[in-house]
């Protein structure tokens, strides 16, 4: 028997670009939400396993495809599931529809750090895990750190403030692909195309505060950013995929 939940969204003026498409860092967030839904029902949100294995939830990677953009007013089914808890990680599964039909996936890693150590917390601890994964649902796709180009074409820098950060008091996740989409400089890029693929890596939280130097490079429809501190210490990866859009010649 699979778990799953499943919530509904709709896309709103804030979701949207230029183009009148979700933006990755939208998408993100829907798929977050969802997540935090779903671990509240099992019982293990960030608050529930603070109190009971006193660990954080952390995402190390995060990957989404879709077969079309998203645009403003569409109602968006998310449903998600993990795929059960062994070893230092553990997967959690997306599927998008639009009018009952799929209209995207994602996958993303999750790893539990102990709050004061910021040691791994072993998944097969994880009771509330056991039984309750996707089964049949569960995806293939595995996550690993994409190749990079040896040469990077520009460098942008930002500093982080109030608006990028969360509960947890560091930068949220979905903040990541706007660092990356504004230093691709994606209003540019995207005219025509819509955002196929996008997947990020996140090697190192940021806080309000730090000042983080981006460096970006195309190469055809493949973009590609790194994210990096002052001091050159890496903090994000980020790839992303642009295609026509659907019915275009």
């Amino acid at each position: 028997m699979s778990t799953f939940y499943e919530m509904d969204y709709r896309v709103d003026s804030r979701d949207v670009d230029l183009f009148n498409q979700c933006r990755p860092s939208a998408v993100l967030g829907f798929l977050q939400e969802a997540a935090t839904q779903a671990a509240l029902e099992l019982e293990v949100s960030g608050p529930q396993i603070l109190k009971k294995y006193n660990c954080l939830w952390m995402v190390t990677r995060s990957w989404v495809e879709l077969d079309a953009p998203l645009r403003w007013n569409e109602l968006i089914r998310v449903k998600t599931w993990h795929r059960g808890a062994s070893g230092a990680s553990s997967y959690r599964d997306f599927d998008l529809f639009r009018d009952g039909k799929p209209v995207g996936q994602g996958v993303s890693v999750w790893v539990m750090v102990d709050a004061d150590a910021r040691k791994l917390f072993r998944m097969r601890d994880l009771t509330e895990f056991q039984g309750t994964d996707g089964g049949a649902l569960c995806k293939s796709v595995k996550l690993r750190r994409p190749a990079m180009p040896e040469v990077f074409d520009n460098r942008t820098r930002r500093e982080l403030g109030y608006s990028d950060t969360d509960i947890n008091g560091h930068v949220n996740n979905a903040r990541y692909a706007d660092f990356a989409c504004d230093s691709l400089h994606l209003e540019r890029l995207g005219r025509g195309k819509f955002v196929r693929s996008f997947q990020i890596g996140y090697v190192s939280e940021c806080q309000a505060g730090e000042v983080i130097e981006v460096d970006t490079a195309v190469q055809g429809e493949r973009l590609f950013a790194r994210g990096q501190g002052e001091a050159g210490d890496e903090r994000f990866d980020f790839t992303l995929v642009l295609a026509d859009l659907p019915g275009k010649i």
